[in-house]
């Protein structure tokens, strides 16, 4: 929230109990009951509040409506998770000759509106869910206030799978017939324990990641889950790379990308052994010899306490790349998934809504209204970004990736000092051997596996702080 002065005198105004300085024109928590007359010069506004987040020194809360009772029962919604809390997003396009920058597609407002918003709209929105099975058979039945990031790292995963089976220019219009990889795609992520990227097995393997269930995570914990996780997602076999120490070391990737997959004897007879939540996606396609598509998240300290404004620029630049997959990022314990830039704001879906539970249906089809989100998108200024945040990239093939190299050195190195981060060809020296991962022997369902992360793999290092 921006800060303001206070203002001068005037005709005193209802303010929440919890915050008397609270500004937000509809507080999130804030459950307001409709103006109540008790008597003659007696009309009072009840407020009941448990939190109050929006808090501005020197103002008091602007609550404006043209019916008490319908705006009591949008705050009870907003207090509930049923309605996103409205922050500092601007809704509405403004009328501007700037070009809008979605996930490296350039867009002309005043020319194809409807196409940039049938872009956005196409992009899968994963939100928080209530009433799905309980994490781990006794944990929690919802992520609403803390799976923020975990569904941002599914959208940044889910669009780097839309762009390898269907192709960045895919569009999608609802009640429209889509592919059977569509549904393959979006069942990947459904809220079941069963699902090989779902919200149960991302919050278990953060476990591993020093993370308890339950607990917000940072871009970087998400890269290292998502990282772990698609070792065992044979049909979209994704060789994820994540930076370590700013820097991308291109020999590590090649190296990564192409090395030989596991034995096909060894996999089949592992598929037929278990009945694995991870392995549910096991196709031959992920013994198939060449590059492996590649998944490349570079966690990135852009600032101390705030963005350091030196990097905004090669920030942006990254949204044009063909190759982009956005950003992850956002505000203290508040992540939103960045897919694009208009002038100096942000575009973002905002993971914050909570919906009911969708499982997928007899036939393997999914209704899939609730995952596309088909309202304005949200935008924010680019300043008021915290400094952590994740970029993502996705090369189907080798020359995406040597084409992004070049885009990179290009645009992003041509900063002499401070640079975002670096590409470097050599492996460093003074750093460990690089060896790529593979994917762990074990001999359990899914589940079980996962509950037993920190034995498989060792926790990751965070990522050095860039000086400014």
């Amino acid at each position: 929230m921006e800060s303001g002065e206070g203002g001068g005198s005037g005709p005193r105004r209802p303010q929440c109990r919890l915050s008397p300085q609270c500004s937000v024109a509809e507080p999130p928590r804030c459950l307001l009951g409709p103006p109540r007359n008790n008597g003659p010069g007696r009309r009072r506004l009840r407020a009941r509040a448990t939190s109050c987040p929006g808090t501005v020194r020197g103002r008091a809360p602007r609550i404006a409506f043209s019916s008490a009772r319908a705006c009591a029962l949008r705050l009870r919604r907003l207090g509930a998770g049923l309605l996103p809390p409205r922050r500092d997003f601007l809704e509405e396009f403004p009328e501007t000759d700037e070009p809008v920058w979605i996930l490296g597609k350039q867009h002309h407002l005043k020319a194809d509106k409807s196409k940039l918003l049938l872009d956005i709209s196409a992009r899968l929105w994963f939100t928080y869910r209530r009433k799905f099975s309980p994490i781990g058979g006794t944990g929690p039945s919802s992520d609403a206030g803390w799976g923020c990031m975990l569904r941002c790292g599914q959208m940044m995963l889910a669009q780097a799978l839309i762009c390898r089976h269907l192709g960045r220019d895919w569009q999608w219009e609802k009640h429209r017939r889509q592919p059977e990889e569509y549904h393959k795609i979006l069942q990947c992520f459904l809220d079941r324990k069963d699902c090989c990227y779902s919200i149960h097995q991302m919050a278990q393997m953060g476990v591993g990641e020093g993370k308890s269930i339950g607990e917000w995570f940072g871009p970087n914990t998400v890269a290292q889950v998502l990282k772990k996780l698609a070792l065992f997602d044979e049909w979209n076999s994704l060789a994820v790379y994540v930076s370590m120490d700013n820097t991308v070391v291109i020999e590590d990737i090649k190296k990564m990308c192409w090395s030989p997959p596991q034995s096909s004897s060894a996999a089949y007879g592992s598929m037929h052994s278990h009945r694995s939540a991870l392995g549910r996606n096991k196709n031959t396609a992920g013994f198939c010899s060449g590059w492996k598509p590649l998944l490349l998240i570079i966690p990135l300290r852009l600032g101390i306490n705030h963005i350091n404004p030196i990097y905004i620029e090669a920030f942006k630049e990254c949204f044009k790349m063909p190759q982009s997959l956005g950003a992850l990022g956002g505000k203290p314990n508040n992540a939103y998934y960045f897919i694009g830039f208009l002038g100096n704001e942000l575009i973002y879906l905002d993971p914050h809504t909570t919906q009911i539970f969708v499982d997928s249906e007899e036939n393997g089809m999914v209704d899939d209204q609730s995952f596309h989100c088909q309202q304005a998108p949200h935008r924010m200024k680019i300043m008021n970004l915290d400094p952590s945040v994740a970029l993502g990239f996705f090369c189907k093939e080798e020359k995406d990736f040597d084409n992004w190299c070049s885009l990179v050195q290009k645009e992003i190195l041509k900063q002499q000092s401070l640079r975002m981060f670096e590409l470097v060809q050599k492996h460093p020296p003074h750093w460990p051997p690089f060896i790529p991962p593979t994917k762990p022997e074990v001999t359990t369902t899914g589940a079980e596996l996962i509950e037993s992360t920190d034995k498989l793999f060792e926790l990751e290092e965070e990522f050095e702080i860039l000086s400014v």
